[in-house]
């Protein structure tokens, strides 16, 4: 196992220094699955819920979060994020799959920010529906792929 780059050798947090790291275009994609009643699934399609379109307001929280994550996880590095982009698809009958990929061309991975993304994503439907069913799950929030940088392209199988 890597040492951990996040503390040094006295075990004191730090920000990793990527001063001398080449600028490279970096790609991070992520996904999660949010499960439901049915009949949950089909307000949230059918636009029928009275908090608004759930999908597109979850969308753009992703998309914030994203942006944000250098302010809420600690020793991230803020990142001029070039493109972020979250889409939706059904599973069975009973969830949603919540994908996000995140562009930057930089100095570190935007792994964590595509993570976050499909997080506050899969909150923000939990948020708009718990009138409706409190028993949702979110689940398997996960990378699925990166590329960019020295670590290489890694695939989930």
């Amino acid at each position: 196992m890597p040492d951990l780059t996040h503390f040094d050798e006295q075990g004191a947090s730090r920000m990793v220094d990527i001063g001398e790291k080449p600028v490279t275009h970096r790609m991070a994609r992520a996904s999660g699955i949010v499960r439901m009643q049915a009949a949950t699934r089909r307000l949230i399609l059918d636009r029928q819920l009275a908090k608004g379109d759930v999908l597109e307001v979850a969308r753009l929280a992703g998309i914030m979060a994203a942006k944000r994550t250098g302010d809420l996880i600690p020793l991230c590095h803020p990142l001029p994020l070039d493109a972020v982009s979250i889409a939706f698809s059904e599973v069975g009958e009973d969830a949603l799959r919540i994908e996000a990929t995140v562009e930057v061309t930089a100095k570190t991975g935007v792994e964590m920010e595509a993570l976050m993304a499909v997080s506050v994503a899969a909150l923000t439907v939990y948020d708009m529906c718990k009138s409706v069913d409190r028993a949702m799950r979110v689940e398997c929030v996960q990378l699925e792929e990166k590329s960019g940088g020295r670590s290489g392209h890694f695939v989930r199988e």
